[in-house]
C-alpha cells in the first residue's frame, strides 16, 4: 500500500491522504473485491482497474448493511453494518488464472492524519507486506517510530518504505515537519 497526499496536495490539516494497494485475486468464481474502511475514516473517489490489461472496473461505496441488503459475498469477511465499504466488481476468475487489481482511494482520517502543533503526524497500522508513506510537497521527515528505508522520489518527495514480515499489523508513528514555515 502506498500512503500520500491527494492530488492536489492538501495540507495535513484536512486529513486526507491517497492510497492504492494491489491486490492478486486467484479464487475461481470470485468476481469483487471488498474493502472495508477502519472505522474512524472515510473514504471517497475510489477507482479501480486490471494491472494486466489496464481495464477500469466498476466500484461503489456502500454500508455494511447496504453489501448485506445486496446479497454481495465477503468471502467470509464479518463487516458491521456501520462500516463503510468500496465494492470493486470484474469478470469472475476463471479456473487456474487470477486478477490482478489496482485499487486507489482517498481516506478521510483526523485521528491517524493531521497537524499537532508544527508537526505532522501518520499514525497507523499496516498489515500490508510492504507499505511506503509519501510525505507532502514541503515537508521533511523528523521522527519515524520503526525502521523504514527513507529516500527522496524523483519529484523531490520524502518516501519511507516498510517491511512487515510478521504475520501481523505494525503500528507506525511517522512526524515531519513544513521545510519553510
Amino acid at each position: 500500500m502506498i500512503c500520500a497526499p491527494p492530488r492536489p496536495r492538501p495540507t495535513p490539516s484536512t486529513h486526507a491522504f491517497s492510497l492504492y494497494h494491489d491486490y492478486t485475486e486467484s479464487r475461481e468464481g470470485v468476481d469483487n473485491y471488498v474493502n472495508v474502511v477502519r472505522t474512524g475514516s472515510t473514504v471517497s473517489s475510489p477507482s479501480a482497474k486490471i494491472l494486466d490489461t489496464g481495464e477500469e472496473l466498476k466500484d461503489e461505496i456502500m454500508t455494511g448493511a447496504q453489501l448485506k441488503a445486496a446479497k454481495i459475498d465477503t468471502h467470509g469477511e464479518q463487516v458491521p453494518d456501520d462500516a463503510q465499504v468500496v465494492v470493486v466488481r470484474f469478470a469472475p476468475v476463471a479456473k487456474g488464472q487470477s486478477v490482478r487489481l489496482r485499487i486507489s482511494e482517498t481516506y478521510t482520517a483526523p485521528a491517524s492524519y493531521r497537524l499537532q502543533d508544527q508537526d505532522l503526524v501518520f499514525e497507523r497500522s499496516f498489515g500490508r507486506p510492504r507499505n511506503s508513506v509519501v510525505l507532502p510537497a514541503g515537508w521533511y521527515l523528523t521522527w519515524l517510530s520503526i525502521p523504514g528505508v527513507i529516500r527522496q522520489t524523483d519529484d523531490g518527495l520524502t518516501r519511507i518504505d516498510f517491511v512487515n514480515g510478521r504475520p501481523d499489523s505494525i503500528d507506525v508513528l511517522i512526524k515531519g515537519r513544513k521545510a519553510n514555515p
